[in-house]
């Protein structure tokens, strides 16, 4: 291993035993915890919020890319402050929304299903980089705002199958964003 590449991967692990990300990411069935996918989504929001323009269309590609840039030293990333946003933004998440951040909803408004990848990038990107606005909405209201976002044709239309162009990948998180703004 990269020499701190063990104190990079310890901080994933604790991360993603973090209260509030735990509780956020609840739905994410426990065969793909078993399987480390909730580590996997915390190097997900770093990906999202930090390194969209590394983005090529492969998921794997990039989140192997963004872990090796961090453990070689080619992107700047301070893994304390990050540790900060990470867990500022999920505190947020867990709050306004417990366990329905990333989720399809019924008709009548509820969540259903497991957690969707897809869904995730989108509501973290939004939950860091709209957290100040977000955090005045009362808790019905960010439900409400995600509701109508999760619904939006356009919204709809980059997730499914074929979800993980890049076209489809920005046009998810700008349409959750602008709901947010």
């Amino acid at each position: 291993m990269v020499e701190g590449g063990d104190i990079f991967y310890d901080a994933i692990q604790e991360m993603a035993k973090y209260p509030a990300f735990a509780k956020a990411t609840s739905r994410l069935p426990e065969t793909f915890k078993e399987r480390r996918a909730d580590e996997e989504l915390v190097l997900r929001f770093f990906a999202v919020t930090l390194f969209r323009d590394q983005y090529h269309g492969n998921i794997e590609e990039w989140l192997d890319s963004i872990m090796e840039s961090i453990l070689f030293g080619r992107v700047e990333f301070d893994l304390e402050q990050q540790k900060e946003n990470f867990e500022r933004a999920f505190d947020l998440v867990a709050e306004k929304l417990g366990d329905a951040a990333f989720t399809r909803f019924t008709d009548e408004g509820e969540p259903t299903g497991r957690l969707a990848p897809a869904y995730y990038e989108a509501t973290a990107h939004a939950f860091s980089s709209c957290f100040d606005f977000i955090a005045t909405l009362d808790n019905d209201e960010v439900r409400k705002r995600l509701v109508t976002a999760y619904g939006d044709q356009r919204f709809l239309d980059s997730t499914g199958p074929g979800a993980n162009t890049i076209p489809k990948l920005e046009e998810r998180i700008k349409v959750v964003a602008e709901h947010f703004q």
